[in-house]
């Protein structure tokens, strides 16, 4: 990991001017003619031609691209592979800083990808790593709770972080960043973990607390569909054994639910689960002393197999739901049949009570840094695992500080996102020695005095895959702010705002539209300037689109290698501490679905028991 960054950071450094360059100064700082030499037409070519926009990034494709990327340099520049690869520092003029090789900046920014770079570690062998005797949980689907980005993050990574808890014995799981507790609620409900979710902002845990409390409302409904396979071998038994009983699985109404004589006539005690949706699952138990002592003479794993099935109802029933049978009932020394199966339910009622306990997520707000004390959070902090799906900024970085420095965490499952909110230790001049900050992080970088910048930090969240497979760019939105910059500096003389446009272009008609409710936004006076002189500065820079769409695309070309510049300080940082049993990068997502896809993961040593 630490020579793959030194490796990065030495290409990525000789784009930084690239990096660094915003789009909204595109024309009042002349970048086109500042930073790239080849032609506009050209650059798209050999951007379609070599690199990463070669052809579609199918997920999971893994370290198959090292190979092909070699072929192809091999092919393209037969010294490469002979000399150092400082050589793709030869993109760029030495003096001018310009870009005047794109073909071969294509191919470092694709030689650069962490598939290519090969630091990543499958996820399927993280799981077969992580394996235990564990079955797991049954395969219930969020997707009708969130939608399909959600659904797909929140499905891949609680299967992650529920192998890491069970690998290491632990139940506590500190979901920091959490939002609106999707990730959380699942662990908990689907997994069975204790869950503190932990956010910044009290709407998102006020929010999580009701939309929990929905969930938790419907869940059952949604969990007795991956139990049908289990009921219908159960009910394909019944009926091959030997000695008649029924498990009744009709329909009741609630009025025979409470009805305890009526039960009592029938010889029988049904449950129901009484949910939405339609979804219905009950477990009879018949009490007449054939089928008690068939009961008492079957197979192990059917009784074992049957006792699920009525736990996991009375998992869900509300604590009055079953009427008690009275002892007066039994006048005989010896329990009878109704008072033996009572005993039995009532046994496996506590045990689910308990079970449910320890199913929690609890939303909690407050503010993360590096020196949270987690134990002023949680009162009842034990062994735990921290995780992180899409923690913005420095949340992220200082996830991973408080897992190096808190004993009790024994792993950390985290996506960053959000990079341009990270802090830079090195991006002013000011020292401040008591702040921690977000980036860097390892030594190595810290000790070369490493600064991305924000516009830099900024192009690392755009998203190549999506591009790669024709998402296109919004060119023509960035086309009409670059023009309103010219507009603002020439003829307000305004270079720098504190106030933002914003979502303006998707509320406009036209260009003329879009910058008068900008002027506005920008709390500037748009009645001296009319229609007409709008539209002269629109024809006069509208045959140079061509120029910004081909800028735009060389930095989506160059995003991932900032991300994995990043992504490497973190992991670098990690492979640092002593107490790491092990530590590495893993691609979690589809990137189509959600760019920000790799997590970074560490487990602690394990005493030896």
């Amino acid at each position: 990991a630490a020579r793959a960054l030194r490796r990065v950071a030495r290409f990525v450094g000789r784009a930084l001017p690239l990096c660094r360059a915003h789009t909204v100064e595109f024309f009042t700082r002349g970048l086109w003619e500042r930073l790239v030499a080849p032609r506009p037409d050209a650059v798209l070519e050999a951007l379609r031609a070599a690199g990463p926009l070669a052809r579609p990034l199918a997920a999971g494709s893994g370290t198959a691209a090292a190979p092909a990327v070699k072929h192809c340099l091999q092919k393209s520049f037969p010294f490469v592979l002979c000399a150092d690869d400082g050589i793709f520092s030869s993109a760029f003029c030495e003096n001018s800083e310009k870009l005047i090789n794109v073909h071969l900046f294509a191919l470092a920014a694709k030689y650069y990808s962490l598939s290519n770079l090969g630091v990543c570690t499958p996820l399927e062998d993280v799981l077969e790593a992580l394996k235990g005797d564990s079955e797991g949980a049954t395969g219930i689907k969020p997707d009708e709770f969130m939608n399909n980005k959600k659904s797909h993050e929140v499905q891949v990574m609680s299967e992650l972080v529920d192998s890491i808890a069970n690998y290491c014995g632990i139940k506590q799981v500190i979901d920091i960043g959490s939002g609106k507790g999707y990730l959380s609620s699942f662990l908990s409900m689907q997994y069975n973990l204790k869950v503190y979710g932990i956010d910044s902002s009290s709407s998102n845990t006020n929010g999580a607390h009701e939309r929990n409390r929905k969930l938790k409302k419907h869940w059952r409904a949604y969990q007795s569909r991956g139990k049908e396979n289990l009921k219908s071998q159960s009910l394909e038994m019944a009926n091959d054994r030997p000695v008649e009983h029924e498990l009744n699985c009709k329909t009741i109404n609630e009025e025979l639910l409470n009805n305890a004589s009526s039960l009592q006539n029938q010889g029988q005690v049904i449950i129901q689960d009484l949910v939405p949706c339609g979804f219905t699952e009950m477990a009879t138990l018949e009490t007449n002393t054939e089928t008690e002592a068939d009961l008492g003479t079957g197979t192990q794993s059917h009784e074992t197999k049957l006792s699920e099935e009525v736990l996991a109802v009375l998992n869900v029933l509300p604590v009055d739901a079953v009427e008690d049978f009275s002892s007066s009932h039994c006048n005989c020394g010896e329990l009878c049949e109704e008072e033996k199966v009572q005993r039995k339910m009532t046994s496996l009622k506590t045990k689910a009570r308990k079970s449910s306990e320890s199913n929690l997520y609890l939303p909690l707000t407050s503010c993360i840094t590096a020196e949270t004390e987690l134990s002023d959070i949680i009162t009842d902090l034990e062994d735990c695992m921290m995780v992180g799906l899409h923690t913005c900024g420095d949340l992220a970085a200082n996830t991973l500080r408080i897992f190096t420095a808190k004993p009790e965490i024994k792993a950390v499952c985290s996506v960053g996102c959000c990079y341009h909110l990270l802090s830079e230790q090195f991006e002013n001049q000011e020292e401040c020695h008591d702040q921690v900050w977000g980036f860097p992080m390892c030594q190595y970088l810290k000790d070369e005095g490493w600064c991305c910048g924000r516009n830099a930090r900024m192009s690392a969240c755009l998203a190549l895959e999506r591009v790669a497979v024709g998402q296109m760019l919004p060119t023509e939105s960035l086309f009409y702010r670059a023009v309103l910059q010219v507009i603002i500096e020439e003829i307000y003389g305004v270079t720098k705002s504190d106030r933002h446009v914003g979502k303006t272009f998707s509320k406009s008609s036209s260009f003329t539209d879009y910058v008068r409710r900008s002027l506005k936004k920008l709390e500037l006076d748009d009645s001296k300037l009319p229609d007409s002189c709008i539209m002269d500065y629109y024809e006069k820079y509208k045959h140079r689109m061509n120029e910004l769409e081909a800028f735009n695309m060389l930095k989506v070309v160059l995003a991932p290698c900032i991300e994995v510049l990043i992504l490497l300080d973190r992991l670098c940082y990690l492979k640092e501490q002593k107490n790491i049993a092990w530590s590495g990068l893993v691609k979690l997502f589809d990137p189509v679905k959600s760019p920000r896809c790799y997590a970074v993961i560490a487990l602690k040593n394990q005493p030896c028991s």
